[in-house]
């Protein structure tokens, strides 16, 4: 398992829902090639309303507007590991924005890492 803790960097990428690669979801296919990349992880955001660089506001609460909400997709990871990452979204967002912010990692750790973990009294910590 990846150990990431401290200093690091969040990728955060902003696309349509509707934004495709290859007839497959833009999202999608970012989060595979950070998942191929080796990168600590990957979630994808559904925004409920926004605009971007075409002014038109998207929105949930409008069936008509409904169809291609703004999604952010965020990767966090080592600055070094995030920087070497970024040619590949040269290639796949054409339309959007791309943006870096530093941040700290508190704790990072998956899903039944600590199951066999017990306290000092025997009881399973969570």
């Amino acid at each position: 398992m990846t150990r990431l803790t401290g200093n690091a960097l969040r990728l955060t990428v902003f696309v349509g829902e509707n934004d495709t690669w290859h007839r497959k979801p833009l999202y999608t296919e970012i989060v595979h090639r950070a998942h191929a990349a080796g990168l600590a992880g990957a979630s994808v955001f559904r925004g409920i309303e926004g605009f971007g660089a075409s002014s038109l506001i998207h929105t949930s609460r409008l069936l008509s507007l409904s169809e291609d909400m703004p999604v952010a997709v965020v990767v966090v990871d080592t600055e070094e590991r995030v920087r070497a990452f970024l040619p590949e979204l040269d290639e796949l967002v054409t339309e959007g924005m791309v943006t870096l912010d530093p941040c700290e990692v508190i704790r990072y750790v998956g899903r039944g890492a600590n199951q066999g973990d017990t306290d000092t009294k025997g009881k399973r910590s969570l």
